[in-house]
């Protein structure tokens, strides 16, 4: 028998991350009946390991022309100024309780308890405050519309994987995509938009850490710099990042490479090659050019150092072709040419990525069109909603995946409420 009475039939909030708990709190709060059925013990995993257990709840700026996606930029951004940042920073600092601190230098948000459980924990005890029931380690099987035999659906069966049913007037979808599987992302709500007829985007691991194999940088493994410019050449223009940049056993991370694998993935999908050029600090070439021309004794590597760690300085200079010990009154044309390209435009060897397994996101996923703007409710299968990362876009580094998991999640909760509350599955204008 169905969970759930026919007379009262439920929100039903598939997936307890970011999107999920924000639907929670606002189709609670609308007074529709809620429940979350998450698959792991206590949901927003992605929450508590972010931002290495702080939690990167916002960004400073908004910014919708740094968000990715292969739908309608401005179908993207009608969906995300429907909560603007602003709006946002109030609701966790003023209804929830939680002060956000700017870390000045990257221009992101964090609890200022820099405790990311803070942020899942809140949002929990928010949305069961307000009437929503959590049915936590329970995994879905299937949701399909209820169909009556006068044709018309009333609703939505859903059947969970210990056997037993549930019957619910609206479903929102919010399982994450494919990325950091360890947090109880497995792909479902993708699947399901496909069972269902709804476009969706081919999808790739996205913001994803670089490698090299075989790996020349490895010897540097653990050395970073702090404003690192990566570039990718594009028919359009370069795409260019900046930020912090990481060499790692495997190949390169930091947020200035998370940002550009997104390429990377997709050339590497279409068999293509995706050229990468970094410039390790913020000197320009000129002004990199004149200071090995500057009049003076001491040598080229002592210029180096002064911008760059030592160990990362030597291996320029050394790729470059310029010997260790060259003082800079002989530094020769050519290979003060060298040097400049080597610091400026530095052509990084890179064969892939980490995968979904370290992917801070997805890419593609359910098109942009395939939902109704104003609340997220599927256009080809009313009562279902999709929220989060299972939509096609996904921001940078920085708090940005958050603040799209915020808008969408409010969206669709409130757009399930209204469906609750005008009865299931009547077709809305």
């Amino acid at each position: 028998m169905p969970d759930d009475s026919a007379s009262a039939l439920p929100v039903v909030i598939v997936g307890g991350g970011a999107a999920g708990l924000l639907a929670a709190v606002f189709a609670a709060r609308s007074g529709a009946p809620t429940v979350v059925v998450e698959r792991t013990r206590q949901g927003g995993k992605k929450i508590v390991v972010s931002g290495g257990g702080r939690c990167n709840v916002l960004p400073s700026v908004s910014d919708e022309r740094l968000f990715v996606t292969d739908s309608s930029p401005r179908l993207l951004g009608r969906i995300l100024n429907s909560w603007p940042l602003d709006t946002q920073r109030r609701f966790f600092e003023d209804d929830l309780g939680i002060p956000l601190a700017l870390e000045p230098e990257t221009g992101k948000l964090f609890p200022a308890s820099n405790r990311a459980t803070d942020v899942r924990d809140a949002l929990v005890e928010a949305a069961t405050q307000a009437g929503a029931r959590f049915r936590f380690s329970t995994s879905v099987d299937t949701a399909t519309p209820n169909v009556t035999p006068g044709g018309t659906a009333p609703g939505w069966r859903i059947a969970l994987a210990d056997g037993s049913t549930m019957d619910a007037a609206a479903v929102v979808v919010a399982t994450g995509g494919l990325s950091v599987p360890k947090t109880g992302s497995d792909g479902w709500g993708l699947a399901l938009a496909q069972a269902t007829d709804h476009r969706v985007e081919p999808t790739y691991p996205a913001l994803a850490p670089l490698t090299a194999e075989p790996t020349p940088h490895a010897d540097l493994a653990g050395v970073s710099v702090p404003h690192a410019r990566v570039r990718a050449a594009q028919a359009r223009g370069a795409f260019e990042t900046s930020g912090g940049f990481l060499f790692t056993h495997r190949g390169y991370s930091g947020p200035a490479v998370l940002n550009v694998s997104h390429l990377t993935a997709l050339a590497q999908a279409r068999g293509g090659d995706q050229p990468v050029t970094v410039g390790w600090t913020d000197v320009s070439p000129g002004a990199w050019d004149h200071a090995l021309r500057e009049p003076g004794r001491g040598s080229v590597a002592l210029v180096l150092r002064a911008h760059l760690p030592a160990r990362l300085a030597d291996r320029l200079q050394a790729d470059a072709g310029v010997p260790a010990d060259r003082q800079r009154a002989d530094l020769r044309r050519d290979e003060r040419l060298r040097l400049v390209e080597a610091l400026t435009a530095y052509s990084l060897p890179w064969t892939g990525d980490e995968g979904y397994k370290k992917a801070e996101v997805t890419g593609g996923g359910v098109g942009l069109g395939e939902v109704d703007t104003r609340t997220l409710e599927s256009r080809r299968r009313p009562g279902l909603f999709f929220a989060g990362e299972v939509l096609d876009a996904f921001g940078p580094i920085g708090g940005y995946n958050f603040q799209w998991a915020w808008a969408t999640g409010r969206l669709a909760g409130l757009g399930a409420a209204q469906v609750a509350s005008s009865g299931a599955g009547a077709t809305r204008g």
